[in-house]
């Protein structure tokens, strides 16, 4: 009897399915890119959030509103521009407008010119 109390008991062992990273056994908590929709730790997407009607990334995490995920990549900028995602992430109705948010990354992106990067020092 105590037998089958143990095994009910067990717990199962965190994978990556269940919200954990391989990162010395303590979990890590994940969010999905509204681009590319690859969940990944919150640590390695910037936080976005929609003040009235313009996109803005929120660096320090504490800006009040519902939040939405994205890579800091151009890319998945415009694939969530193509996939009409912002929207439909904060819950809102109407167009977004994503410059200030286009302009922060272009800035934050390091520039490329024949496969090397260019510094404007």
């Amino acid at each position: 009897m105590d037998q089958l109390r143990e095994e009910s008991m067990r717990q199962v062992a965190p994978n990556a399915r269940r919200g954990r990273l391989p990162s010395r056994g303590r979990s890590v908590p994940l969010r999905t890119c509204v681009g590319c929709r690859v969940r990944t730790a919150k640590t390695d997407l910037l936080r976005l959030v929609a003040v009235e009607g313009v996109i803005v990334p929120d660096h320090a995490g504490r800006l009040p509103g519902r939040g939405a995920h994205l890579h800091p990549d151009l890319g998945c900028l415009e694939l969530a521009e193509r996939r009409r995602a912002f929207p439909r992430a904060f819950r809102l109705a109407g167009p977004l407008d994503t410059s200030v948010l286009r302009d922060g990354l272009a800035a934050a992106t390091p520039r490329q010119q024949d496969g090397e990067t260019v510094s404007d020092v």
